[in-house]
C-alpha cells in the first residue's frame, strides 16, 4: 500500500514526483532498499520564490525487512541542507501481542542554522507542513488499502528463506508491509498511528513478563478494547525503561490512560508528574506514618462503610455536619490535605481487597455525601480555598478512582457551593455525580438503586448503624493562634521529604557543590525530571565556587523551585575545573540514580542544564515532541527534584540501597523495588 504512493501521488498535492536513485536487495531477498529523490511544492516566502526557489527536494530511503516484518522510512532535505537540517523517520511494525495490528511510529527533527533572516518563518512553515502531513499520511494509507482490496489483493504470503536447491520462495511483489494482515474492509482501521508518541516502539516480551492474557484482563482490569490494551502495554514498557524498579500496577497505569482518553503522550505526562509527586512527598508511607490527631478523629465526619451494589468500597461524608472553618482554624490546611490523601490511599487498598473478594476488577469507590446542615458557614473563603486545593491534588494524582458520587439532602445554598467548585472538577468526574435534594433519595430511583437497603445508614432512613462521627462545632479554644497558624503554613506538606526542587533555565543551569575532604568518598544522587530535558554533569575543582542565586529571576520561584549557579563564567574547563563524569542526557519523566567514587579531595559540582534538540546521525533521532518543545517558550524552563548524599567508601555497597528513594518503590502501587546492580567502575549511573 505504501509503494503505491510512487512515483507520484494525487492524494498528496504537494508531492510533485520522484525518481529512484538507488535500489538493492539482500542475497536472500529479505531486505529491499529503495532511495529516491522527491520533489515537493511547499509554501515559501515570496522573496525566496523570486530568487528561484520554487521547489524543495528531499532524499527518501525506504527499507523493508520481510523477515522482521518492518518498514522503515528515512528522509532528509537536499535543498538548503547547509542552512536547514530536517530529519524524519517513520516505521511500520507488527504489534508483538496482536499480529492483526500494524504499529506506526513517526518522529522528526528540525535544526535551522541560518536562513536569510527567515528563521522564524521557516520554523512555522516546517511545523505546519509536518502536522498536515501527519494527518494526511493515515488517510493516504487507508486510500491505497481500499484500492488493493478492490483489486482482490487481501493477503500477502509470509517471507520464507531460499530453499536448499537455491530457489527462493515467492516474495511479496511490493514494498508495502502488511504484516500478514488480512486486508478486509476493516483493515484500514487497524493501522495504529501514534503521532509524536513519547513511548518507544513496542518490543516483544516473554509471557512471564507480560501478564496481559485474557484471563488476567477479565480478572483484574475489566473490559479493554485491543487499542486500549496496546496503550497499556506500551506505557508500561516505557515506564520499565525509564523508572526501573518503580513500576505501578497495571490498574494504576490504566487509571491515568482512562483519565486522558488513552492519549499516550498526555497519560505519560500526567503519570510521570504524579509518580514524582509521590516520591517527593513520600506518599507511599502515608498509611504507615500518618495518624490523624484526636481532634480530627472526633470532628471529621467521614469514614468507610461496607460497599455499594457493584462491590465498590463505600465512603460516607457528612459534609453538612462538618465544621470546616473550625477544622481549618484548629489544624490548618495541610493536616486536612494529608488526611484526605490517606483516605485515597486507603481507598486504593480497599479496591484491591474487594477485587480479590468478589473475583472481578474493582478499581474505584463510591462516595455518599450528606449535605444536611450545609449553610453559609461552609462558604467561608479560606475553607473553600482549602477544598479547591484538595480537589486539585486529588484530581491530579488519583484519577478515575471515584466510581460514583451520591449527594443527598442538598439544601438551597448548595448551588452556590457547586458554582465555586465545579470548574475545578474534571468533566469525566462530574458525569459521575448524582444529586438529590430534599427526600428525593428515598424510594425507587434513589439510594436503593446503588446501595443495598441493609447498608443504608440509619441517619438516612436505613437500618444500618453507621460509625461515622457526627461532628459538631470545633471549640474556639482549640483554634491555633496566629503565630501557630503562620508556622504551620511554613511547614507545608511532608516536612520530612529528603528531596529538593530546582528550576533549570536556558543559559542558567542549576548547580550544587559538595566538598570532599577524603579521597575515595562516594557521592550518590537520585533525581527525577519533572519537565523538559536536561543534561547532567559532574565536575571537580580545587577552588571553592561562589554561589550566584537566581531565585529573583523566577516569577514563580516558590512553585518552580530554586536555581543556583556556581561555576563562574570566567572559569576555563580543564584549567579551573575538570569534568569527572560524561554528560548524561535525561529526558522528561525519567528517574536517574548514580554514584561517583572520588579520586581527589576538593569541590565537586553537580550540574543540570537545559538540553536542546540536536541534529543527529544514523537512526538515533530525537522524538517529535523534542521538535515541538523547541518552538515553545516554556521549553526553556525545566523542573526537577533531586537528592544527594556523601558516603564514606567503607559504607558504600555498590548499590543505591542507601537512598530512601529506592526503598519507596511506590509501595502502594508496585510489588517490589529492584536496586541498581553492582558497579564495576568508579562511577555508576542507572535509569
Amino acid at each position: 500500500a505504501y509503494e503505491k504512493r510512487f512515483p507520484t501521488c494525487p492524494e498528496i498535492p504537494v508531492f510533485l514526483g520522484s525518481e529512484i536513485l538507488h535500489e538493492s536487495r539482500s542475497d536472500d531477498g529479505a531486505i529491499h532498499v529503495i532511495e529516491r529523490s522527491c520533489k515537493l511544492n511547499v509554501d515559501a516566502p515570496r522573496l525566496l520564490k523570486k530568487a528561484g526557489v520554487e521547489y524543495v527536494f528531499f532524499i527518501q530511503k525506504n527499507t523493508v525487512n520481510w523477515k522482521e516484518r518492518t518498514l522503515r522510512i528515512e528522509a532528509h532535505n537536499e535543498t538548503f541542507a547547509n542552512r536547514v537540517v530536517v530529519l524524519e523517520t517513520c516505521s511500520y511494525s507488527v504489534h508483538p501481542e496482536n499480529e492483526e495490528w500494524t504499529c506506526f511510529e513517526q518522529s522528526a527533527s528540525l535544526d535551522i542554522k541560518s536562513f536569510f533572516g527567515f528563521e522564524s518563518t521557516v520554523e512555522k512553515i516546517a511545523m505546519k507542513q509536518y502536522t498536515s502531513n501527519i494527518k494526511r499520511g493515515k488517510e493516504v494509507i487507508e486510500h491505497y488499502l481500499k484500492e488493493l482490496i478492490s483489486q482482490g489483493i487481501t493477503f500477502i504470503p509470509r517471507w520464507a528463506p531460499p530453499t536448499a536447491s537455491g530457489q527462493q520462495e515467492e516474495q511479496p511483489p511490493a514494498l508495502g508491509h502488511t504484516a500478514d494482515l488480512p486486508l478486509d474492509s476493516g483493515a484500514a482501521g487497524n493501522t495504529k498511528e501514534q503521532t509524536g508518541s513519547s513511548c518507544p516502539p513496542a518490543e516483544a516480551v516473554s509471557p512471564d513478563a507480560d501478564k496481559l492474557d485474557a484471563d488476567y484482563i477479565e480478572r483484574y482490569l475489566g473490559q479493554l478494547t485491543p487499542l486500549q490494551e496496546s496503550c497499556l502495554i506500551r506505557l508500561r514498557q516505557w515506564l520499565q525503561e525509564t523508572h526501573k524498579g518503580k513500576i505501578p500496577k497495571d490498574e494504576h497505569i490504566l487509571r491515568f490512560l482512562r483519565a486522558r482518553d488513552f492519549n499516550l503522550d498526555k497519560a505519560r505526562e500526567m503519570l510521570c508528574q504524579s509518580l514524582a509527586w509521590r516520591k517527593q512527598f513520600q506518599v507511599d508511607y502515608i498509611l504507615q506514618s500518618w495518624r490523624p490527631p484526636a481532634l480530627l478523629e472526633e470532628y471529621y465526619t467521614g469514614g468507610w462503610h461496607y460497599q455499594d451494589r457493584d462491590g465498590r468500597p463505600l465512603y460516607i461524608l457528612r459534609l453538612g455536619q462538618m465544621d470546616t472553618k473550625g477544622l481549618v482554624k484548629a489544624l490548618g490546611e495541610e493536616s486536612l490535605l494529608r488526611h484526605v490523601l490517606s483516605i485515597n490511599e486507603e481507598g486504593q487498598k480497599r479496591c484491591e481487597e474487594n477485587t480479590n473478594t468478589f473475583g472481578r476488577p474493582i478499581t474505584s469507590w463510591t462516595c455518599l455525601v450528606d449535605l444536611e446542615g450545609l449553610n453559609m458557614r461552609h462558604l467561608w473563603r479560606p475553607g473553600v480555598k482549602a477544598l479547591l486545593r484538595i480537589i486539585e491534588v486529588v484530581e491530579d494524582n488519583y484519577p478515575e478512582t471515584l466510581g460514583r458520587l451520591l449527594i443527598v439532602r442538598a439544601p438551597r445554598v448548595f448551588p452556590v457551593l457547586w458554582t465555586l467548585v465545579s470548574p475545578f472538577i474534571n468533566e469525566n468526574t462530574r458525569q459521575k455525580f448524582l444529586i438529590y435534594s430534599g427526600n428525593n433519595y428515598q424510594g425507587p430511583g434513589g439510594l436503593v438503586d446503588y446501595v443495598d437497603k441493609e447498608v443504608i445508614p440509619d441517619f438516612l432512613g436505613g437500618d444500618c448503624m453507621c460509625t461515622v462521627p457526627e461532628g459538631g462545632l470545633v471549640p474556639k479554644a482549640l483554634y491555633q493562634t496566629e503565630e501557630e497558624s503562620e508556622n504551620s503554613d511554613h511547614i507545608r506538606l511532608w516536612t520530612e521529604t529528603i528531596y529538593h526542587s530546582a528550576s533549570v533555565l536556558r543559559g542558567a543551569p542549576h548547580e550544587i557543590v559538595v566538598e570532599i575532604l577524603e579521597e575515595e568518598s562516594v557521592i550518590t544522587w537520585d533525581f527525577d525530571i519533572l519537565k523538559g530535558d536536561v543534561v547532567f554533569s559532574l565536575f571537580h575543582s580545587k577552588r571553592a565556587p561562589e554561589s550566584s542565586h537566581k531565585e529573583a529571576t523566577l516569577p514563580s520561584a516558590s512553585a518552580a523551585g530554586d536555581n543556583t549557579q556556581l561555576i563562574d563564567k570566567t572559569w576555563v574547563l580543564g584549567v579551573d575545573y575538570s569534568r569527572v563524569e560524561s554528560p548524561l542526557v535525561c529526558r522528561e519523566g525519567e528517574s536517574i540514580q548514580g554514584s561517583h567514587v572520588t579520586r581527589w579531595p576538593g569541590f565537586y559540582i553537580l550540574q543540570w542544564k537545559v538540553h536542546g534538540p540536536l541534529p543527529c546521525a544514523g537512526s538515533s533521532l530525537p522524538r517529535v515532541d523534542d521538535v515541538l518543545a523547541s518552538l515553545q517558550v516554556s521549553s526553556h524552563k525545566c523542573k526537577l527534584i533531586y537528592y544527594y548524599e556523601v558516603l564514606a567508601s567503607k559504607d558504600f555497597r555498590g548499590s543505591m540501597s542507601s537512598l530512601e528513594s529506592c526503598n519507596s518503590g511506590f509501595s502502594q502501587l508496585s510489588g517490589a523495588t529492584t536496586s541498581s546492580s553492582q558497579s564495576q567502575s568508579s562511577s555508576h549511573l542507572s535509569r
